[in-house]
């Protein structure tokens, strides 16, 4: 494809990164910086000075480094299992993996305080049993939560990266080195190994890179004692109002991003390289002696529990009653309940900020449309860029880009949407168009991913041939190219509602109270003490992971299957 034609397709996408993205975090750094006696210089020597800064970065990277080598272990043998061999419920093992990576924090934090906090099942199933009076799992506020967190989110990042490479991989190459003599133990080392050292290293950089730039896991998990680089920039911007120390923070956190989404896009442009890669129907197998069925059914068994304990806990924390008595205007009734769903739409406190249930619910839904529509509308142009101009300079030097909103801070990119777009034609503080946008910034790189591989399967001699038949480009996409990848395009979108559905960090800055999401609702529920509002939580915390596991089944059943990157 030629040069033109690369940047006409590349032209809407980055006039919204410019206009969305870059014009409100230069806005930010720009103000951030002015207040700084010494400017950009002085604030990052401040930061660099600062032991803080410094054991907060240090907690940052070791942490993340070790979220990901955990992660790593408890994906690749599911990944093995998913790739290589054919089972009943695989499509459900491969969804309700999936459903945790789109879920907003205060969902997961509310499922992990369901489980092992102190009200936790576990921690009032050993009182009981043991006859104490104090919890004995102390999760919540400790390492072991954040890293627990961590992997629970981004396992399937493993599963799909590694696994949808492994699973299309040719046995021949195995077949033919058994038959030079090669063992076990020298096909693995020799062989698997180097064919998918790409996928892994791919798949741990993405997940270094979302460990590396976490928030709500820590300051919801970990609690006081643990501060990421994240943590610290809300701290300094919303705690200590130090604009020029948060904005130094930033830019350092965005420095180490652009660098490991550069390698990322390197490697994952070798992983669409021609290998011996064949249809999922030929190398799959079935599992056929007690040993493999058993070893599959243990490993499946554990990554089930490990997925679908804290949901459960959740969704049965929902339905219980918490204490003997509750806040409402009768008893309680023990055992199960279901006061604190309709509790959802009632406000007792009289707020003139309080939104029911169904409100938020509509708003997540509105929101999340014109996220699909926004982030299809700049997607399919690059992916389209990606699969076409192959590895043309242009796309080396701009694939990079669209994980950027990924790795930088959400409360400085929120602060610069509030600073940057508050005059005509851009005064867009007061608008519900606002949260679409900053849910499109964080949406469109995973419909770009889902798109890429689906265009880079469609074979160059069909075009041609449209081509020789008198068709034109346009006719050519229309009925060759769209037909093909339409079940990717329903992925995508799939994917873009789901994460619109579930984002937390930026709403939480820029959305009006009066149009609070299901993260905000939830989080602020989560925020008020007593055990009415915490299972009110609870509850809509269930709804919002009912809509979620719903979309992450509908992405599996329509996923093209050979390829895609998440």
């Amino acid at each position: 494809m030629r040069v033109k034609s690369l940047a006409l397709l590349w032209m809407a996408p980055l006039g919204f990164l410019a206009l969305f993205y870059f014009y409100p975090l230069g806005s930010i750094l720009q103000l951030s910086f002015a207040r700084s006696a010494g400017g950009a210089a002085g604030a990052l020597l401040e930061a660099l000075r600062s032991v803080a800064v410094r054991e907060a970065l240090w907690f940052t990277l070791w942490q993340a480094a070790l979220s990901t080598l955990l992660t790593l272990l408890v994906g690749l043998p599911g990944a093995y299992l998913l790739a290589r061999y054919q089972f009943r419920g695989k499509s459900w093992l491969m969804a309700l993996a999936s459903v945790p990576f789109v879920l907003p924090t205060p969902v997961v934090a509310a499922a992990f305080h369901a489980l092992l906090g102190p009200r936790g099942w576990a921690n009032q199933l050993l009182m009981s049993l043991l006859q104490l009076e104090t919890p004995p799992i102390a999760f919540v506020n400790s390492l072991a939560a954040i890293l627990a967190a961590h992997v629970f989110y981004n396992t399937t990042i493993v599963l799909r990266v590694v696994g949808d490479f492994w699973s299309r991989l040719d046995p021949r190459l195995w077949q033919a080195a058994q038959a030079l003599g090669a063992s076990r133990r020298q096909r693995f080392l020799r062989l698997t190994l180097p064919l998918l050292a790409p996928a892994i290293a791919a798949a741990s950089l993405l997940v270094f890179i979302f460990d590396f730039t976490s928030f709500g896991v820590i300051l919801l998990l970990g609690g006081p004692r643990f501060a990421t680089l994240e943590v610290a920039i809300y701290q300094q911007a919303t705690g200590l109002f130090n604009l020029p120390l948060a904005a130094a923070l930033s830019l350092i956190q965005l420095v180490c991003t652009l660098s490991l989404t550069v390698i990322y896009s390197r490697l994952s442009a070798r992983l669409s390289r021609p290998l011996s890669l064949r249809p999922r129907t030929y190398t799959q197998q079935r599992l056929r002696t007690w040993r493999t069925r058993l070893a599959a059914g243990l490993l499946a068994g554990a990554l089930l529990v490990f997925f679908t304990l804290p949901l459960a806990a959740l969704a049965l924390r929902s339905v219980t009653s918490i204490e003997a008595r509750s806040r409402l205007d009768r008893p309680a009734a023990p055992g199960l309940t279901l006061d604190y769903y309709r509790e959802l739409g009632v406000n007792r406190r009289g707020s003139l900020f309080y939104v029911t249930p169904a409100t938020a619910i509509a708003i997540s839904l509105g929101y999340a449309a014109a996220t699909v529509l926004l982030a299809l509308a700049l997607g399919l142009p690059v992916a389209w860029a990606l699969a076409r101009g192959g590895d043309a300079p242009l796309n080396r030097w701009l694939d990079p880009l669209l994980l950027l909103p990924l790795g930088t801070s959400a409360v400085t990119l929120g602060l610069g949407f509030i600073v940057a777009l508050d005059r005509p034609p851009l005064d867009l503080r007061a608008s519900p168009l606002l949260p679409p946008l900053a849910h499109t910034l964080v949406a469109f790189p995973f419909v770009v991913r889902s798109l890429a591989p689906a265009l880079r399967s469609v074979r160059p001699r069909l075009r041609q041939a449209a081509a020789v038949l008198g068709a034109s480009p346009w006719q050519a996409l229309r009925r060759i190219e769209l037909p093909i990848i339409g079940r990717a395009l329903l992925v995508g979108a799939a994917f873009a509602f789901s994460i619109s559905m579930g984002e937390f960090g930026a709403t939480a800055v820029i959305a009006r109270p009066e149009y609070p999401t299901i993260p905000i609702a939830i989080y602020r529920l989560l925020s008020l003490p007593g055990s009415l509002n915490y299972g009110q939580a609870m509850a809509l915390s269930a709804i919002l992971m009912a809509v979620t596991a719903g979309s992450i089944l509908a992405i599996d059943r329509l996923r093209t299957g050979e390829g895609d990157e998440f």
